[in-house]
Parts: C-alpha cells; structure tokens; sequence
C-alpha cells in the first residue's frame, strides 16, 4: 500500500517453487478478502513465488491520485510484481464493471500469453460476479437520469425503491448511495422490480468459471486492530493533504470516488464539519462496518474456499498445497 508500513510484519511461510506452465494457459487465481485482511501482501508474495501477474479488483484504485486511502500497492511493490488496472482513470472519468471485465479480460489473456498467472486480488465483491458471470441485460446508464437521482435525496429515492420494489429495498445496503441510485435507475428505465432481474441474472450466472478462488478472513479482534493500525498509518502518511490536493483536482465532483471510505469523511472534515480526531474515529468505523458487509457480499455471492489466518500470519503453510495452476 502507498507509503504506509507493514502493520503485521508476517512470518515467511510461503516458500514455493516456481511453477510456470508451458504447454497451456494457466487458470487464474482469485483472492478476496475484507478491507485490512492482507490481501495485497499474499497477492504480492505468491505472484513472486509462482511468475504472476496481479489484477486489481478494486473499484477505488483505478483513480490516479487516490493512493493512501486506498492502501494502493507502492512504486516498489508494483516494481517486484507487475499490477494492472491501477492508475487508469482520471477523477474526471467514470469506471463501472463493464469497463473492469473488459480490461480484466485481456489482461488475463496477456498474462497468460506470456506464460504467467493471472492472480485477481481485491474487495470489491461485484467485480468479482461479473469477471465471472457477466452483468447479465440491466440497461446502461442514462445520464440525465442519473443527474437527476443523484440530485434527489437519498430518503427520496429510498422511499421510491421501498413503494416499487419492496424485495429490493431490504436487501439492499442503504448506505451506499450508488447502489440505491442504481436500483431506481434501473427500476425507471425498465418498468421492472429490481431485485426480480438481480434474480434472473443470478440464475443465468449459476455456473461460473472453475478457477483457484480463495476469500480469507481473520477473527473479528484482529481484524479491527489491523483496520485501526491501517488507519493511523493513513493519516500519519498525509491523508488529509492527500485529499486537499485531490479536491483541487476535481474529488467532490467524482460521485463514485467520494464514496472512497476515507476520502468522504477527510472532505467533510476540511469543510469544519468534525475536528481530525472525530474524524479518525469516523473513519476506523466506516471501515468495520465496510469489512462486515464485504464478509457479508462474499459469504452470501462466492463460490469460494475460506482461509482464517491467524494473528500476525500471511499465509497458512497448508493453504499452499491447495493452490493449482
């Protein structure tokens, strides 16, 4: 991550050979994980053990700029191992999941042209679904549709979703403003219930890829300790000036990049609305509760094999003979 130390410095568990295939193209790889879990750093040493190459499943780390608050891997880490979809997006620019398995896509197959592993690290649970089973036939965006949501109060627009689509409104997660904004959207624009067409395309999507996934996890202690070190480690490496640059650049004005956890409440801060010590705190808890619902996504839409690691540990020395290419 950007400029911030190891906050657990692992035990060197990972001792492989590497392994490359020649004769044809390995599969590749995913890891998942909550906020905080070590996902970057078990990406990074099995990529060096095995010749591979990591792709960002990131919503957030595409945006050039936004590097410490979203623990974005270092100029040396990304010297030890080769990264993608990193830094390629403008603030002024716009990013969805369309454009993530478009350029997943043909990184996995450059990867494996040349002989790598594709290893697809990140949080970001709908990136993941989608590399897999596609975005199934919701409607693309409308923007004057959409200006027009995002100018609407959220308890407007969840009142709208609770009246149309009552299914939708309970699952859905209510504090995050794109998703709600997204299922009206798409409710206007087709004249049909949300969650009935998240149904379709869950069903359509039954059978995805057969490839390594992996989701890890930690106890619920170690896991706030590691988010709170995370965070003080963020705003002791400049987060708050960090964020003042990039609303030079535009922040405020990028809907999806001021949901960033960190960013939203740094801005807020700036603008004398808590005092930096609030707004640490605020911030230590919007990632729990981020990390919960991430838990959540994975539980309830992967299809993955679940590694607990242990306090202070990278890697269980037996998940390695899981590992197939």
């Amino acid at each position: 991550m950007a400029n911030i130390p190891d906050i657990h410095p692992p035990p060197s568990v990972l001792h492989l050979p590497h392994r490359r295939s020649k004769t044809k193209a390995t599969r590749p790889v995913f890891i998942a994980g909550p906020t905080a879990v070590g996902k970057s750093e078990i990406a990074l040493k099995l990529a060096e053990a095995i010749g591979g190459e990591i792709i960002s499943a990131d919503s957030m780390q595409v945006y050039r700029g936004l590097d410490i608050g979203t623990a974005k891997p270092s100029p040396a880490e990304r010297a030890r191992v080769p990264h993608h979809l990193i830094d390629i997006c403008d603030l002024a620019e716009n990013f969805d999941a369309a454009q993530f398995i478009r350029r997943a896509q043909t990184a996995v197959m450059e990867i494996q042209a040349r002989g790598g592993v594709p290893i697809i690290c990140g949080g970001t649970g709908l990136y993941f679904k989608a590399f897999l089973s596609g975005l199934g036939e919701a409607p693309a965006t409308n923007p004057e549709l959409r200006a027009e949501l995002e100018a609407a109060s959220p308890e407007m627009l969840l009142h709208e979703l609770r009246e149309r689509d009552p299914a939708a409104y309970e699952k859905i997660d209510k504090q995050n403003p794109r998703r709600v904004i997204r299922a009206v959207e798409v409710i206007r624009l087709t004249g049909r219930p949300f969650s009935a067409q998240r149904a379709q395309w869950k069903a359509q999507c039954a059978d995805p890829i057969k490839i390594n996934s992996f989701c890890f996890t930690r106890a619920p202690a170690d896991m706030h300790n590691r988010i709170h070190s995370r965070v003080d480690a963020m705003f002791a490496c400049g987060l708050v000036e960090e964020t003042r640059a990039l609303l030079q650049q535009g922040l405020a004005e990028n809907k999806t990049a001021m949901q960033a956890i960190g960013y939203r409440q740094v801005v807020e801060h700036l603008r004398d609305e808590r005092s930096l010590t609030e707004t640490i705190e605020l911030v230590k808890s919007r990632t729990r509760q981020f990390a919960k619902r991430q838990l959540t996504w994975f539980r309830r839409h992967g299809n993955m094999e679940w590694i607990e690691l242990k306090t202070g540990e990278t890697l269980k020395p037996n998940w390695i003979q899981q590992f197939r290419v």
